[in-house]
């Protein structure tokens, strides 16, 4: 059975490491703050300018001042900061961030990624995902395995605009686990959810790619 958004974001919470400083991507990423492990410390930093995010609040817990660079309301953990847009971006920049779980429109079968805008749509702008697949040391992207048409999204070569080059090191959809294999530029499917079989995997992806020799289970 595929992973639902809280599956799929769970299973991206397991490659959070104590001390991490950690960046997550509008939409389906930020549901990785509810999942980190108790007694772990990780330092979830927004590009607007908070680093120390917390769990999303609940009603009882909600500040309008404090937001995320998706404008959603968020809590802040023990020793929170706030910084300028300017001094957040150094930080991505300047190689500070250990961690960066995006979301994605396409992923090429090399690891590009896009992200940001679909031609004749209207954006807001393409806010930090290129700085972030260019100065984040690992890259993982959360997604549905296809559009809500049901047409694959892992794909030899990305058709929108692109946010970054060879930059993907893992995605995690509702399907399976893939790992991005440096010496064959190819993503190697590593876990299948619950149920998947490998036929599906391989019904609904048009990139080519490979299977590790032993697939683990995603736990649900």
């Amino acid at each position: 059975m595929p992973l639902d958004r809280d599956g799929i974001t769970r299973r991206a919470a397991r490659e959070l490491r104590d001390g991490y400083y950690v960046n997550l991507g509008i939409g389906m990423p930020t549901l990785v703050a509810n999942h980190v492990p108790p007694g772990m410390t990780v330092w979830l930093q927004s590009e607007n300018g908070l680093l120390g995010m917390g769990a999303f609040p609940t009603d009882a817990e909600v500040d309008p001042d404090l937001i995320n660079a998706g404008k959603q309301t968020v809590t802040g953990v023990p020793g929170h900061s706030f910084f300028s847009s300017a001094e957040s971006f150094e930080m991505i920049r300047g190689g500070h961030v250990d961690l960066a779980i995006l979301g994605a429109m396409e992923i090429s079968q090399e690891g590009d990624i896009a992200n940001w805008m679909i031609p004749g749509k209207m954006v807001k702008g393409m806010g930090g995902a290129m700085d972030l697949v260019a100065g984040v040391r690992r890259v993982i992207v959360t997604m549905e395995h296809t559009n809500k048409k049901g047409v694959p999204k892992i794909i030899p070569e990305c058709t929108l605009p692109l946010t970054g080059l060879r930059c993907i090191d893992m995605i995690i959809t509702d399907l399976c686990v893939m790992e991005m294999d440096p010496d064959r530029r190819r993503f190697r499917v590593t876990e299948l959810a619950p149920d998947v079989t490998r036929e599906e995997v391989e019904s609904k992806t048009t990139a080519e790619i490979l299977f590790a020799d032993r697939l683990e289970t995603i736990e649900a």
